[in-house]
Parts: structure tokens; sequence; C-alpha cells
């Protein structure tokens, strides 16, 4: 059996384990955050019917003929909700679009009449009615498992397990479905998608329909991540990095093209970027800030951050 890129837990351990399986959990997730920035996790809660009716969904939307895709692309929303037609957003440090296209899904809120203002309505498909149903189901499925993960870390970092529970409460997450079409001809310079961070705190991804995801080890080299059946890849964004002072690790990764055999094959991945509501202050821990580690971010609120970011990769103008 080859190598694992990433280590792997067990969430039922942290959810409904013995004290020291509980322990071990934190310790174990505090640990891979730290030096590597991703995780492998199993019995996550995420049904697994409900991946595979939302992928099935989202292939059925994406093999849409492209001027019926287009009437979901919703002019001023940065690509929050709906569709973003293929070549649209790039890496922030490149110029040249990666070789996808994608719908989004966010928050329906509970309660919180204000927040709902803020927060643009989810694009409804007539064509397929079940795609954004469903995928606002996953959606609540993404964000419990992904709170119970905060507060695994927010033990592992001793701000009290329920530090993060009223940030991420009506947060402003995304599920994301992207589509990496066939790939017809040689591509000018640019791979599915180049490397990057994410944005968020942590990213909860559901296993691709094909591989090709890549992360930077510290030493420097490109290493394939594989999920086994019914894993869940999580890794830090780079809000979460900047919260604990690059205590934790959002990791540079990227989805390389397939080989040339395989341009064919199309791609199809679900991610779940979490992030919290737009007022939470990033402002460093002052557990994370030491002489060891000196301070290395001015104070600034999620809401800010997230903004500067989707105009550095192009979907905000």
């Amino acid at each position: 059996m080859s190598k694992r890129a990433i280590p792997l837990v067990d969430l039922s351990h942290f959810t409904g384990g013995s004290p020291e399986e509980r322990a071990g959990f934190v310790e174990a997730l505090g640990r891979a955050f730290h030096e590597i920035g991703f995780v492998g996790v199993v019995n996550h809660g995420i049904p697994k019917s409900l991946i595979v009716r939302f992928y099935d969904a989202a292939k059925a939307f994406f093999a849409l003929p492209e001027p019926l895709k287009r009437q979901y692309e919703i002019e001023g929303l940065a690509g929050q909700r709906g569709y973003t037609s293929f070549g649209k957003e790039h890496a922030k440090q490149s110029r040249v679009a990666d070789l996808k296209e994608f719908f989004q899904i966010g928050q329906e809120v509970e309660g919180g009449a204000l927040l709902r203002e803020t927060y643009p309505e989810n694009v409804h498909v007539r064509e397929i009615p079940e795609f954004t149903e469903l995928g606002i189901r996953l959606y609540k499925a993404f964000e419990k498992a992904g709170a119970e993960l905060l507060r695994a870390i927010a033990i592992h970092l001793e701000i009290g397990e329920g530090y993060f529970d009223d940030k991420i409460h009506n947060g402003n997450s995304i599920l994301r479905a992207i589509h990496y079409p066939p790939i017809t001809q040689e591509p000018a310079s640019a791979i599915r998608a180049e490397q990057h961070e994410d944005i968020n705190l942590i990213t909860l991804l559901v296993g691709a329909s094909a591989g090709g995801l890549q992360l930077l080890t510290r030493e420097n080299e490109w290493m394939p991540i594989m999920p086994e059946e019914d894993e869940i890849v999580i890794n830090v964004g780079d809000m979460l990095q900047r919260l604990t002072n690059n205590y934790l690790k959002s990791t540079t990764h990227r989805v390389v093209n397939p080989p040339r055999e395989e341009w064919l094959l199309p791609r199809l991945s679900i991610p779940f970027f979490l992030h919290p509501r737009s007022e939470m202050s990033l402002r460093c821990l002052p557990q994370c800030v030491d002489e060891h580690r000196p301070l290395a971010y001015e104070p600034i609120t999620a809401g800010e951050y997230l903004d500067e970011r989707l105009r550095e990769i192009g979907l905000k103008k």
C-alpha cells in the first residue's frame, strides 16, 4: 500500500468517543493542521446517498448547453451564487484563467432578517430543480461536520470549545460544484486549477471524480492526494492561518491536468468553503503570538479579507 500524503482521522472519535478518543482526535487534528495543513476524515456524518445524488444533479447541470447555463450567471454577485462560466477565475498570482466552470450555493439564513438582506438568494435551475435543493441539504451536512472540526481545533488552540460556534452560525460559507471539462487542445499555460491557498477558515472536499489534487510539501515537492472511499479531505484556509498567526498552515495546492490519454475525461469536484460571518475579527489570537512567532498580520474582519481576495482572483471588479 502506498504511503498516504496526509494523515487520516475518525470524526466519530470526537463526536461520540470516550474522553481518551476525543483527546486523541484533537491532538491528531491539531498536529495535522500545524504540520501539513491537510487531513483526511472518515465517519464525518455526511450521507453518501446525498453526495451521489448531488454529483448526478451537478453533472446534469454542466451538461446543459452553454446559453442555458449562462442564464444562471448573475451579474454583480462576484460568482458568489449561481453559475460562473469557463475561464473567469484565476489564482491570485496568475493572470491565466483556470480550466474550469462552477456553480455556487450559499447560506439559507435561519432567523436573522438582517443577514437575509446581506446574503444574495440562491439560484434555482429550472431545468434541474433538484440541483439546488440537494445542494442546500449537502451544504447543511457539510456545515455540521465543519462545526465539529472547528470545535476540536478550538480545544487544541485552548480558546474554548465553542469559540467558533456563534461566528459560523449563519456564516458566509459556500458550496461549490466545480466542473473541469475535457481538455480538447494544448492549454496555453493553465492547468485545471493553478496553485493557490483557500481564503476561508477550513475547506471540506468530497472526493473528486478524477485525480489531480496535489499539495506542496515543506520540502517544496508536489504530492498527490488520493482520498479513499467515503473520506473527505479537509484543509486549513488563510483566515484560520491568519487568526493563528501562521501556527496552523494554509497549504498551497493545485489541480493538475491528467496524462494526455485522459484529457477527454472531465473532472467534477465538490468543495465546501467554510466561512464565518463577515463581522468576525481575524485579529491574531494572543496565545499564538510570542518572541518565536512575532505578530505577522494587521487586524482585519473576515468580510474585508474576503472582499480583498475576491478582487485578487478576478471574481470581483
